[in-house]
Protein backbone atom coordinates (compact mmCIF):
# COMPACT_ATOMS: atom_id res chain seq x y z
CA UNK A 1 0.00 0.00 0.00
CA UNK A 2 2.96 2.38 0.84
CA UNK A 3 4.53 2.04 -2.82
CA UNK A 4 0.97 2.71 -4.60
CA UNK A 5 0.52 5.96 -2.43
CA UNK A 6 4.03 7.35 -3.21
CA UNK A 7 3.87 6.29 -6.70
CA UNK A 8 0.33 8.09 -6.93
CA UNK A 9 2.56 10.94 -4.98
CA UNK A 10 5.28 11.18 -7.82
CA UNK A 11 2.86 11.40 -10.58
CA UNK A 12 0.71 14.02 -8.92
CA UNK A 13 4.19 16.13 -8.27
CA UNK A 14 5.49 15.51 -11.83
CA UNK A 15 1.56 16.71 -13.09
CA UNK A 16 1.24 19.64 -10.83
CA UNK A 17 5.25 20.52 -12.09
CA UNK A 18 3.91 20.39 -15.93
CA UNK A 19 0.36 22.53 -15.13
CA UNK A 20 2.71 25.06 -13.61
CA UNK A 21 5.07 25.36 -16.26
CA UNK A 22 2.39 25.56 -18.64
CA UNK A 23 0.29 28.06 -16.83
CA UNK A 24 3.11 30.03 -16.26
CA UNK A 25 3.88 31.12 -19.55
CA UNK A 26 0.50 32.68 -20.12
CA UNK A 27 -2.62 34.07 -17.55
CA UNK A 28 -4.92 32.94 -20.38
CA UNK A 29 -5.02 29.58 -21.72
CA UNK A 30 -6.96 28.75 -24.99
CA UNK A 31 -9.29 25.23 -25.39
CA UNK A 32 -7.15 24.12 -27.61
CA UNK A 33 -4.20 24.61 -25.29
CA UNK A 34 -6.42 22.33 -22.41
CA UNK A 35 -6.93 19.80 -24.45
CA UNK A 36 -3.37 19.28 -26.35
CA UNK A 37 -2.02 19.09 -22.78
CA UNK A 38 -4.68 16.18 -22.44
CA UNK A 39 -6.15 17.93 -19.56
CA UNK A 40 -9.88 17.96 -21.09
CA UNK A 41 -10.20 14.63 -20.79
CA UNK A 42 -8.81 13.12 -18.01
CA UNK A 43 -11.79 11.95 -16.68
CA UNK A 44 -12.64 10.66 -20.13
CA UNK A 45 -11.98 6.64 -20.95
CA UNK A 46 -9.16 6.13 -22.95
CA UNK A 47 -11.54 4.32 -25.76
CA UNK A 48 -12.83 7.51 -26.13
CA UNK A 49 -9.15 9.47 -26.49
CA UNK A 50 -9.01 10.82 -22.72
CA UNK A 51 -6.76 9.65 -19.92
CA UNK A 52 -9.08 7.48 -18.10
CA UNK A 53 -7.61 9.03 -14.68
CA UNK A 54 -9.44 10.50 -11.69
CA UNK A 55 -11.17 13.24 -10.22
CA UNK A 56 -7.51 13.09 -7.95
CA UNK A 57 -5.58 14.20 -11.23
CA UNK A 58 -8.44 17.37 -11.81
CA UNK A 59 -8.27 18.08 -8.52
CA UNK A 60 -4.18 18.76 -9.31
CA UNK A 61 -4.60 20.87 -12.27
CA UNK A 62 -7.93 23.20 -10.40
CA UNK A 63 -5.33 23.69 -7.58
CA UNK A 64 -2.35 24.71 -10.06
CA UNK A 65 -5.31 26.84 -12.35
CA UNK A 66 -5.74 28.95 -8.79
CA UNK A 67 -2.09 28.99 -8.22
CA UNK A 68 -1.52 31.00 -11.61
CA UNK A 69 -5.34 32.66 -11.61
CA UNK A 70 -5.81 30.79 -14.72
CA UNK A 71 -8.62 32.30 -17.53
CA UNK A 72 -9.60 29.43 -18.90
CA UNK A 73 -12.71 27.40 -19.60
CA UNK A 74 -11.06 24.15 -17.47
CA UNK A 75 -14.00 24.68 -14.63
CA UNK A 76 -16.62 24.81 -16.46
CA UNK A 77 -15.91 23.06 -19.94
CA UNK A 78 -13.68 20.39 -18.66
CA UNK A 79 -13.99 19.73 -15.14
CA UNK A 80 -18.35 20.30 -14.52
CA UNK A 81 -19.06 19.02 -17.80
CA UNK A 82 -16.93 16.06 -17.99
CA UNK A 83 -18.30 14.78 -14.50
CA UNK A 84 -22.22 15.58 -16.17
CA UNK A 85 -21.82 13.46 -19.03
CA UNK A 86 -20.15 10.55 -16.82
CA UNK A 87 -23.29 10.52 -14.79
CA UNK A 88 -25.73 9.95 -17.97
CA UNK A 89 -26.60 6.61 -18.53
CA UNK A 90 -24.23 4.66 -21.26
CA UNK A 91 -25.15 5.82 -24.66
CA UNK A 92 -23.70 6.40 -27.98
CA UNK A 93 -24.81 10.13 -27.65
CA UNK A 94 -23.27 10.05 -24.27
CA UNK A 95 -20.00 8.67 -25.51
CA UNK A 96 -20.23 11.18 -28.71
CA UNK A 97 -19.72 14.34 -26.62
CA UNK A 98 -17.11 12.68 -24.19
CA UNK A 99 -14.85 11.74 -26.95
CA UNK A 100 -15.81 15.26 -28.51
CA UNK A 101 -14.48 17.36 -25.51
CA UNK A 102 -11.68 14.91 -24.81
CA UNK A 103 -10.45 16.08 -28.03
CA UNK A 104 -11.09 19.64 -27.85
CA UNK A 105 -13.69 19.75 -30.75
CA UNK A 106 -16.47 20.28 -28.13
CA UNK A 107 -16.86 22.90 -25.44
CA UNK A 108 -19.84 21.97 -23.22
CA UNK A 109 -20.72 23.71 -19.92
CA UNK A 110 -23.25 22.79 -17.45
CA UNK A 111 -26.12 24.68 -16.24
CA UNK A 112 -27.48 23.75 -12.76
CA UNK A 113 -30.97 25.39 -11.27
CA UNK A 114 -31.31 28.54 -10.89
CA UNK A 115 -29.31 29.14 -13.96
CA UNK A 116 -27.59 32.30 -12.84
CA UNK A 117 -23.75 32.41 -13.30
CA UNK A 118 -22.83 29.01 -15.45
CA UNK A 119 -19.12 28.98 -15.63
CA UNK A 120 -17.83 29.17 -19.12
CA UNK A 121 -21.15 28.74 -20.69
CA UNK A 122 -19.96 32.22 -23.19
CA UNK A 123 -18.93 30.44 -26.55
CA UNK A 124 -19.53 27.16 -25.68
CA UNK A 125 -21.09 24.73 -28.47
CA UNK A 126 -23.27 22.98 -26.24
CA UNK A 127 -25.13 23.51 -22.99
CA UNK A 128 -26.26 20.80 -20.55
CA UNK A 129 -29.34 22.18 -18.85
CA UNK A 130 -30.01 20.06 -15.38
CA UNK A 131 -33.48 19.89 -14.89
CA UNK A 132 -34.97 18.06 -12.16
CA UNK A 133 -34.39 13.98 -12.72
CA UNK A 134 -33.02 15.02 -16.76
CA UNK A 135 -30.29 16.80 -18.08
CA UNK A 136 -31.53 18.66 -21.29
CA UNK A 137 -30.05 20.24 -24.54
CA UNK A 138 -32.05 22.91 -26.03
CA UNK A 139 -31.31 26.54 -27.29
CA UNK A 140 -30.85 28.82 -24.83
CA UNK A 141 -29.68 32.34 -24.82
CA UNK A 142 -26.35 33.01 -23.09
CA UNK A 143 -25.67 36.20 -21.50
CA UNK A 144 -22.54 37.23 -20.25
CA UNK A 145 -22.62 38.23 -16.61
CA UNK A 146 -19.86 40.08 -15.17
CA UNK A 147 -18.44 39.89 -11.62
CA UNK A 148 -15.89 41.42 -9.56
CA UNK A 149 -13.35 38.71 -10.65
CA UNK A 150 -11.85 39.00 -14.41
CA UNK A 151 -10.23 35.71 -14.69
CA UNK A 152 -13.74 33.98 -14.50
CA UNK A 153 -16.31 33.96 -17.12
CA UNK A 154 -19.65 33.53 -15.78
CA UNK A 155 -23.45 34.09 -17.87
CA UNK A 156 -26.63 33.88 -17.19
CA UNK A 157 -28.48 31.00 -18.95
CA UNK A 158 -32.22 31.04 -20.17
CA UNK A 159 -34.22 28.40 -22.52
CA UNK A 160 -35.11 29.89 -25.97
CA UNK A 161 -36.37 27.33 -27.81
CA UNK A 162 -37.94 23.43 -27.91
CA UNK A 163 -35.56 20.51 -26.36
CA UNK A 164 -33.23 18.89 -29.03
CA UNK A 165 -32.03 15.98 -26.66
CA UNK A 166 -33.26 14.34 -23.50
CA UNK A 167 -30.55 12.68 -21.37
CA UNK A 168 -30.70 10.58 -18.39
CA UNK A 169 -28.64 9.68 -15.50
CA UNK A 170 -27.66 6.49 -14.39
CA UNK A 171 -28.71 5.51 -11.13
CA UNK A 172 -30.31 7.72 -8.63
CA UNK A 173 -31.01 11.32 -10.50
CA UNK A 174 -30.79 13.36 -7.05
CA UNK A 175 -27.95 11.61 -5.76
CA UNK A 176 -26.02 12.18 -9.07
CA UNK A 177 -26.80 16.07 -8.73
CA UNK A 178 -26.09 15.94 -5.34
CA UNK A 179 -22.96 14.51 -6.40
CA UNK A 180 -22.26 16.82 -8.68
CA UNK A 181 -22.58 19.71 -7.05
CA UNK A 182 -20.01 18.62 -4.21
CA UNK A 183 -17.76 17.82 -7.34
CA UNK A 184 -17.96 21.02 -8.68
CA UNK A 185 -17.73 23.09 -4.91
CA UNK A 186 -14.46 20.25 -4.31
CA UNK A 187 -13.03 21.90 -7.84
CA UNK A 188 -13.09 25.07 -6.57
CA UNK A 189 -11.70 24.66 -2.87
CA UNK A 190 -8.74 23.08 -4.75
CA UNK A 191 -8.59 26.33 -6.73
CA UNK A 192 -8.99 28.39 -3.56
CA UNK A 193 -6.00 26.64 -1.71
CA UNK A 194 -3.82 26.88 -4.68
CA UNK A 195 -4.98 30.86 -4.41
CA UNK A 196 -3.85 30.52 -0.85
CA UNK A 197 -0.72 28.73 -1.47
CA UNK A 198 0.82 31.02 -4.25
CA UNK A 199 0.11 34.05 -1.69
CA UNK A 200 1.58 32.87 1.64
CA UNK A 201 4.38 32.53 -1.03
CA UNK A 202 4.56 35.69 -2.62
CA UNK A 203 4.51 37.03 1.00
CA UNK A 204 7.13 34.55 2.84
CA UNK A 205 9.63 35.62 -0.34
CA UNK A 206 8.51 39.48 -0.20
CA UNK A 207 9.39 39.52 3.30
CA UNK A 208 12.67 38.23 2.74
CA UNK A 209 13.84 40.38 0.62
CA UNK A 210 11.77 43.53 1.82
CA UNK A 211 13.89 45.86 4.28
CA UNK A 212 12.95 48.13 6.97
CA UNK A 213 15.22 49.70 9.71
CA UNK A 214 17.76 47.68 8.11
CA UNK A 215 16.62 44.50 8.46
CA UNK A 216 14.48 42.18 6.50
CA UNK A 217 10.57 42.47 7.42
CA UNK A 218 10.44 38.55 8.13
CA UNK A 219 13.01 39.00 10.74
CA UNK A 220 10.20 41.10 12.52
CA UNK A 221 7.70 39.12 15.06
CA UNK A 222 4.79 40.09 13.99
CA UNK A 223 5.36 39.23 10.08
CA UNK A 224 6.69 36.16 11.65
CA UNK A 225 3.66 35.22 13.64
CA UNK A 226 1.23 36.33 10.53
CA UNK A 227 3.36 34.19 8.02
CA UNK A 228 3.06 31.29 10.86
CA UNK A 229 -0.73 31.99 10.73
CA UNK A 230 -1.04 31.45 7.61
CA UNK A 231 0.84 28.49 7.05
CA UNK A 232 -1.51 26.42 9.61
CA UNK A 233 -4.26 27.79 7.56
CA UNK A 234 -3.20 26.39 4.48
CA UNK A 235 -1.84 23.28 6.15
CA UNK A 236 -5.70 22.88 7.41
CA UNK A 237 -7.11 23.45 4.21
CA UNK A 238 -5.09 21.21 2.34
CA UNK A 239 -6.08 18.36 4.95
CA UNK A 240 -9.59 18.97 4.68
CA UNK A 241 -9.60 19.37 1.03
CA UNK A 242 -7.27 16.33 0.42
CA UNK A 243 -10.10 14.62 2.16
CA UNK A 244 -12.62 15.73 -0.08
CA UNK A 245 -10.93 14.97 -3.15
CA UNK A 246 -10.19 11.47 -1.94
CA UNK A 247 -14.08 11.28 -1.18
CA UNK A 248 -15.71 12.43 -4.32
CA UNK A 249 -13.40 10.36 -6.69
CA UNK A 250 -14.03 7.13 -4.54
CA UNK A 251 -17.78 7.90 -4.28
CA UNK A 252 -17.50 7.55 -0.25
CA UNK A 253 -20.98 7.63 2.14
CA UNK A 254 -19.41 10.97 3.38
CA UNK A 255 -18.83 12.59 0.62
CA UNK A 256 -21.02 15.58 1.25
CA UNK A 257 -19.29 16.43 4.89
CA UNK A 258 -15.98 16.11 3.06
CA UNK A 259 -17.51 18.70 0.63
CA UNK A 260 -18.77 20.99 2.27
CA UNK A 261 -15.96 20.84 5.02
CA UNK A 262 -13.46 21.54 2.16
CA UNK A 263 -15.36 24.20 0.87
CA UNK A 264 -16.16 26.16 3.72
CA UNK A 265 -12.90 25.97 5.31
CA UNK A 266 -10.83 26.86 1.71
CA UNK A 267 -12.93 29.22 0.68
CA UNK A 268 -12.80 31.31 3.65
CA UNK A 269 -9.11 30.60 4.05
CA UNK A 270 -8.22 31.86 0.68
CA UNK A 271 -10.10 35.59 1.31
CA UNK A 272 -8.34 35.24 4.62
CA UNK A 273 -5.04 34.80 3.01
CA UNK A 274 -4.90 36.92 0.24
CA UNK A 275 -5.87 39.82 2.28
CA UNK A 276 -3.31 39.29 4.83
CA UNK A 277 -0.38 39.36 1.55
CA UNK A 278 -1.65 42.28 0.62
CA UNK A 279 -1.18 44.08 3.77
CA UNK A 280 1.95 42.74 4.57
CA UNK A 281 3.12 43.77 1.21
CA UNK A 282 2.96 47.35 2.21
CA UNK A 283 1.77 49.99 0.29
CA UNK A 284 2.83 47.96 -3.03
CA UNK A 285 0.29 45.77 -2.23
CA UNK A 286 -2.36 47.54 -2.76
CA UNK A 287 -1.34 48.78 -6.42
CA UNK A 288 -2.28 47.47 -9.26
CA UNK A 289 0.99 46.55 -10.39
CA UNK A 290 1.48 44.00 -7.43
CA UNK A 291 -1.43 41.63 -8.74
CA UNK A 292 -2.38 40.43 -5.36
CA UNK A 293 -6.34 42.04 -5.75
CA UNK A 294 -5.85 39.42 -8.71
CA UNK A 295 -5.87 37.18 -6.41
CA UNK A 296 -8.07 38.40 -3.69
CA UNK A 297 -10.63 38.98 -6.89
CA UNK A 298 -10.64 35.29 -7.65
CA UNK A 299 -10.46 34.09 -4.22
CA UNK A 300 -13.59 36.28 -3.23
CA UNK A 301 -15.51 34.95 -5.87
CA UNK A 302 -14.66 31.04 -5.22
CA UNK A 303 -15.92 31.94 -1.54
CA UNK A 304 -19.36 32.24 -3.00
CA UNK A 305 -19.11 29.95 -6.38
CA UNK A 306 -21.18 26.66 -5.72
CA UNK A 307 -22.06 27.54 -1.83
CA UNK A 308 -20.86 30.08 0.43
CA UNK A 309 -19.55 29.31 3.93
CA UNK A 310 -22.17 30.02 5.16
CA UNK A 311 -24.26 27.57 3.10
CA UNK A 312 -22.03 25.19 3.69
CA UNK A 313 -21.76 24.82 7.55
CA UNK A 314 -25.48 25.23 7.35
CA UNK A 315 -25.14 21.84 5.56
CA UNK A 316 -22.84 20.12 8.36
CA UNK A 317 -25.13 21.59 10.92
CA UNK A 318 -28.33 20.28 9.87
CA UNK A 319 -26.51 16.69 9.35
CA UNK A 320 -25.24 16.83 12.64
CA UNK A 321 -28.40 17.65 14.12
CA UNK A 322 -30.17 14.90 12.53
CA UNK A 323 -27.69 12.05 13.94
CA UNK A 324 -28.12 13.70 17.62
Amino acid sequence: MATQISEFDEFHAELRSVAGDLLAKDKTVDWAVLADAGWTGLEVPEHLGGAGATFAEVAVICEEMGRAVSVNSFLGSAVLAVGAVNALQPSEARDRLLADIASGASRVAVAFEPLEFVPDAEGADRILMIEGDVVIERAVTVTPQPVLDETRRLAVVTAAGEVTHVHRFAGDPQAQVHRLRDRAAVAVACDSLGVAEAMLAATVGYAKVRRQFDRPIGSFQAVKHACADMQVTVAVSRQLVSAAVQAIGANQPDAATAAAMAKAYAGSAAVDIAGKAMQLHGGIGYTWESGIHVYLKRAALNRSLFGSPTVHRQRLAQRYRARS
